[in-house]
């Protein structure tokens, strides 16, 4: 009985992985190649395979099958990933079908309407869009009928356990000792970086990504493969089936170097989850904290040192001999970490990033409790940065415009950066502690740091919980002061305060 109840399981969970794949596969070519003519087109059957696959989900055969499994005595691995999928699933039992596969066709008209309303650098073509995605947001939530705040539903999606009460204390320390410091730097003698801001030839840029950026990374095509979109992201389709976006900026040569570098990080992610979870729950289903820990990491505690650079410089000194033929690699390093208050997101700094997820999560926040309306929120969205980083967007593409995440209703994502980054600094005390991270970085040995990732954090997938995964890997509970004191002393130490 408990064998014939194992593989009508397995087999379920093999048809939802075919699904996945399949509208995975769509998505990533939605965002990167597809001409934009076939939209309606798409995200019309799109909708109805994410509806076929809600059928499958949802079936309530398997629901009595699971309860079943859980009284048999089965291995502990084959239940954490009933128990994760149980309660994957609760919240979208409750969701009528047709309700579902409206939010769904929704999200991707609403995609379409961003990309449109960021190139016109209008806020009102979206604002309509993101209204009804917001309201169709809730209707989703209201039907878990849980007694949590919707908000806090939103945030335990994607990070299991965090809560507002949680992110409060969390962005209060952000707060208390990151604003000071950013009042410091900004005070501070300033670093010179004009020469990364010159023309730099896309091709050539492109041409260097390939001969010695991905190469140096390990970033291997035989199971990885990179593309260009609007919005930088990556899908991991299986194992071996690892897909990463840039996006080539004319004008910022590090701009699509270390966006590669973090979205490699969720690649590896991706890649190096235990073979046997390929396809199931303990690799599709890893905490979005978690997996910010590990591109935040590659991106800043790796791809800004002075180490990973000297093994690269060289040959981006030699693609970019006009730029850059008077930069020595000590300069060209201070400059990639000026802390600056800025406008763009993915394109901030270490010290300011943090602030800039705050007020993603404060707008969020009050769009959900009712303090905030999409009506001007562009104007919003301009009052917080001028309060938290006294700088204001000229057009709503570097404003409000700048992320994708929330025409897909991604409420709730944002704080996972900050909070990923925090865990990346916890991870990497511990990392130093066993392997010279520098001397590898150095003399291109990336894929011992690789290993060492794989060993403590990547392998189990979310086999276990975030915190226990931090416990496994560092010996302690989380803590942020770690992230807090990084970034006290690196910026401390390049500005001389």
């Amino acid at each position: 009985m408990k064998e014939e109840l194992l593989k009508e399981f397995d087999e379920w969970v093999l048809k939802l992985s075919a699904y996945q794949m399949a509208l995975s596969l769509i998505g990533v070519d939605k965002q990167t190649l597809a001409p934009q003519g076939g939209a309606a087109y798409r995200d019309e059957r799109t909708a109805y395979l994410a509806g076929e696959m809600f059928s499958i989900e949802t079936d309530l055969h398997m629901v009595e099958v699971r309860r079943q499994l859980l009284a048999e005595d089965i291995d502990a691995d084959k239940r954490r990933e009933i128990e994760l999928m149980d309660k994957e699933i609760e919240h979208i039992l409750v969701v009528p079908k047709e309700m579902f596969v409206s939010y769904t066709k929704l999200t991707a008209e609403a995609y379409e309407v961003w990309h449109r309303a960021k190139n016109a650098e209008d806020y009102t073509i979206f604002e309509p869009v993101l209204k009804k995605v917001i309201e169709a947001s809730k209707q989703m939530y209201a039907c878990r009928n849980s007694s949590a705040s919707m908000y806090d539903q939103m945030l335990d999606d994607y990070e299991p356990g965090m809560t507002m009460e949680k992110y409060d204390a969390f962005f209060d320390r952000v707060r208390e000792r990151l604003v000071p410091l950013i009042r410091k730097v900004t005070e501070a003698q300033q670093i010179d970086d004009s020469f990364l801001k010159q023309p730099y030839d896309v091709q050539k840029q492109k041409e260097y990504m390939n001969r010695v950026i991905l190469p140096y990374l390990g970033f291997d095509s035989s199971w990885g493969y990179q593309n260009e979109t609007e919005h930088p992201f990556t899908d991991i389709i299986c194992e071996n089936d690892i897909r990463v976006t840039t996006k080539y900026l004319e004008n910022n040569v590090v701009s699509a170097i270390l966006s590669t570098v973090h979205e490699v990080g969720h690649g590896y992610y991706g890649h190096d989850v235990a073979p046997e979870y390929d396809g199931t729950i303990f690799n599709y289903g890893i905490s979005s904290g978690m997996h910010e820990s590990q591109s935040r990491l590659l991106e800043n505690y790796l791809g800004r040192t002075l180490p990973f650079w000297e093994a690269n410089y060289p040959a981006l000194q030699e693609t970019f001999p006009e730029q850059l033929k008077d930069v020595t690699v000590e300069q060209f390093v201070r400059a990639i970490n000026v802390g600056k208050p800025s406008l763009v997101r993915t394109e901030a700094d270490e010290l300011t990033y943090p602030l800039h997820i705050l007020i993603r999560y404060e707008i969020e926040k009050g769009l959900f409790t009712g303090t905030i309306s999409t009506e001007n929120l562009d104007r919003t969205w301009d009052e917080y940065y001028e309060k938290y980083l006294g700088v204001k967007a000229p057009t709503a593409r570097q404003g409000i415009l700048q992320d994708v995440h929330w025409s897909g209703g991604s409420f709730g994502y944002f704080p996972t950066y900050a909070l990923g980054s925090a865990f990346s600094a916890q991870f990497m005390k511990a990392m130093r502690c066993d392997i010279d991270v520098d001397e590898l970085l150095r003399s291109g040995r990336f894929s011992v740091i690789i290993d060492w990732l794989r060993e403590h954090i990547h392998r189990y997938g979310c086999r276990y919980n975030a915190d226990e995964i931090m416990r496994m890997a560092t010996g302690e509970p989380f803590n942020p002061d770690y992230y807090l004191d990084y970034l006290e002393e690196k910026y401390t130490k390049l500005y001389h305060l």
